[in-house]
């Protein structure tokens, strides 16, 4: 049975017939849940707790557990300076470069940054950008350089992105709740009126994105 994919979200719900990518962070790591990203957001770097928190983070990633390295990125909003977030974030994906694992990316404003450090380093793990919510330029300059796009509380709550996720190219784009109240199940309901297709049809289409991007057939 073709199962929903809730590719990030920060609540592990436990049900039958959903695959979820829960969020952990290495300092309040959970054994109990089943399939999880780990990594270092750039709100939460803390220096003095660097070293231990990539250690639990290359030890995790070798765990069939662990299905990707995240969320990490970079965030031009917040203080912490720019170049810690781009030091922290270049130390983990030198670390997912030894897997075949994808990236949860958070970016904000940095979008440019991103496309520029997956080419410096020669990243040729997936990098999928969680919640997008921007205009159809910049999904043309992401699509291009090979990301893929995750959407889920902006495409419930912002019209304008409608149109970006029907340009969006179909085997490039999944689907998530992150911290919203709406189940995964409105976000697909949502997506597929956006679409003009059944529920069925975007749950064929997100399965198959992720069982390409996680190597996972289940």
């Amino acid at each position: 049975m073709t199962k929903f994919i809730n590719l990030h979200t920060h609540k592990f719900s436990n049900l039958d017939n959903v695959i979820e990518v829960v969020n952990q962070y290495p300092w309040e790591f959970d054994m109990s849940i089943p399939n999880y990203s780990i990594g270092i957001h750039p709100w939460y770097i803390d220096e003095s707790r660097l070293e231990s928190d990539l250690n639990i983070i290359k030890e995790k990633l070798h765990l069939t557990s662990c299905l990707a390295l995240g969320e990490c990125g970079l965030d031009k909003r917040i203080e912490i300076p720019l170049e810690t977030q781009i030091k922290v974030f270049k130390m983990q994906l030198d670390l997912v470069k030894q897997t075949n694992k994808p990236i949860v990316l958070h970016c904000v404003a940095a979008y440019d940054e991103v496309i520029a450090i997956k080419k410096e380093l020669k990243i040729e793990n997936p990098m999928i950008i969680h919640g997008f919510s921007k205009n159809e330029q910049v999904a043309k300059s992401l699509l291009n350089n090979g990301f893929y796009l995750s959407f889920g509380k902006y495409l419930l709550r912002n019209p304008d992105l409608e149109k970006v996720f029907t340009f969006a190219p179909e085997n490039q784009i999944l689907l998530e709740t992150d911290t919203i109240e709406e189940s995964i199940y409105e976000v697909y309901e949502k997506a597929a009126s956006v679409k003009g297709i059944s529920i069925q049809e975007m749950k064929a289409i997100v399965f198959a994105n992720f069982s390409s991007v996680f190597n996972h057939n289940q």
